[in-house]
């Protein structure tokens, strides 16, 4: 109370309305892994420094592009087609060595990422194209992002180049281990294999293969998700293609009879400085050759797509992916039904489809620990998350208020109000607020006089959060003619 002392007319300003709750971003991925370099305009190492970016140009500014592949990685084999004295056309046949091409894919994968729809995102730059891929620094890379508060997503495409399947397992037990301390975030995954073997004579044991044995604890497979298969997309590699040698060169078949006319061992940039229509064969050729990506990055760019246009509450699944040409593996009904269902490991993994007339199609929306009535979906996990981050940020102005009736009313009335709007976007399940939500404060309902005593301000808040209608089941039956 102001303390009057002379006759006069005073104003005071008295606010009836609660405090408010600022809901913090859904969809902010860490992306963790080796970049062509890392620097802040002319000057500062980003080397192991949490960098914000909105954009590819981002990237490229401080990261730079992909990896500059060797040439000889190439083999180029052209047999001339000829009818006479005349060039009828050419069949070309090329060969990758993708043994020898290069690990480092965080380039291609922040390029998909943006194109399927992502927005702002963290890089954390740990290392040049100057190795192979090491198990210690994509660790390193995930616990510096674990000081950061902003990210909501993690994703560390490279971690299937690991030599070995236990890193590889290593480094998703960490991701999803963070994402299950901190609770704010939620961990996109690949699978180790490329395909699923075909070898055992269990497809459970195959699936279980493939993903292998992270996490090993049930309780936290909820925070986090993996897909497959890998997605053949529209990108090349980063061939110098001009300075590419035709490896053979026949002529319907057979060694050219005049050897001038041999183009074995030709450069084709001396092709291309003739204006010749083997250059441009090759070269048509050549952009049907296309990277194969894991799928975790173009699921993040998926997940902030659907943020964006639909909420975070909308399952990221019968959604399309662009830049792809097609799944690396076509995934058939009876494995689809144990990629999603798996009564053996208890692990669900989302399956990629080419769909005929709509394209490649994530149709899996399940965390991994996709057997749990309660953490099952992934926007349920997600929903969660975001509204306790949001609720506990916005929640700090309560710190040391007085534990008495007038606060809990404002808090009661500030999360009350938060999660009607939700239940108004159609976030929550119900059709009233009181079937979709409660938010339970005060003595004798959430807290003891002891609590009191103690400090403690309880608050008990219960959702029933929109679940996806993951099987539309149509019943048809035949009626007998009444007429």
């Amino acid at each position: 109370m102001a303390n009057y002392r002379s006759p006069g007319v005073y104003v005071e300003e008295i606010s009836l309305l609660p405090p408010s709750i600022a809901e913090v971003e859904s969809a902010v991925p860490a992306f963790i892994g080796y970049t062509e370099k890392a620097t802040l305009l002319v000057a500062g190492d980003l080397t192991d420094v949490p960098t914000p970016i909105t954009s590819l140009a981002d990237f490229k500014q401080y990261f730079g592009g992909p990896p500059t592949e060797v040439a000889t990685n190439v083999t180029l084999a052209v047999d001339e087609l000829k009818t006479g004295t005349q060039t009828t056309g050419f069949k070309t046949t090329i060969t990758v060595n993708t043994a020898n091409t290069s690990d480092h894919i965080l380039y291609y994968a922040l390029r998909h990422f943006f194109t399927n729809g992502g927005g702002r995102c963290y890089i954390v730059s740990i290392g040049g194209y100057t190795g192979t891929v090491a198990q210690a620094d994509l660790e390193r890379g995930l616990d510096i992002i674990a000081n950061e508060d902003t990210p909501t997503m993690l994703v560390v495409p490279e971690a299937i180049n690991l030599a070995a399947q236990a890193a590889y397992e290593a480094v998703n037990q960490k991701m999803i281990n963070q994402a299950a301390t901190l609770k704010d975030r939620f961990a996109i995954m690949d699978t180790y294999l490329t395909t699923v073997p075909k070898t055992s004579s269990s497809v459970n044991a195959d699936v279980a293969t493939a993903i292998g044995t992270i996490p090993v604890d049930g309780s936290i497979r909820r925070y986090g998700a993996v897909y497959y298969p890998y997605l053949e997309t529209s990108y090349s590699y980063n061939f110098d293609f001009d300075a590419l040698t035709i490896g053979t060169h026949t002529i319907n078949g057979a060694a050219p009879t005049v050897p001038a006319d041999d183009k074995t061992g030709v450069a084709l940039s001396v092709l291309k400085n003739t204006a010749s229509s083997m250059y441009n064969a090759i070269a048509a050729e050549y952009g049907k050759y296309h990277i194969v990506l894991p799928p975790s990055a173009a699921m993040a760019g998926v997940y902030s797509r659907v943020d964006r246009e639909r909420g975070f509450w909308k399952a990221p699944a019968n959604v399309g992916l662009m830049d792809v040409v097609k799944p690396r593996v076509s995934v058939s009904r009876s494995e689809h039904d144990l990629l999603n269902v798996n009564s053996d490991t208890g692990k669900s993994v989302n399956a990629i489809l080419n769909m005929p007339g709509y394209g490649t199609v994530v149709m899996g929306g399940r965390t991994l620990d996709g057997n749990d009535n309660e953490w099952r979906y992934i926007n349920v996990r997600r929903f969660f998350s975001v509204v306790e981050e949001s609720i506990k940020k916005s929640s700090n102005w309560a710190i040391f208020e007085p534990n008495t009736s007038p606060t809990w009313v404002k808090v009661k009335a500030m999360i009350e109000n938060y999660l009607y709007l939700k239940w108004r976007d159609g976030a929550l399940a119900g059709a009233t607020p009181e079937q979709a939500f409660f938010v339970n404060i005060g003595l004798g309902s959430t807290m003891t006089s002891v609590d009191i005593l103690e400090g403690r301000m309880i608050v008990e808040i219960g959702m029933a959060v929109a679940r996806p209608a993951e099987f539309i089941i149509l019943k048809f039956e035949q009626m007998m003619q009444t007429s």
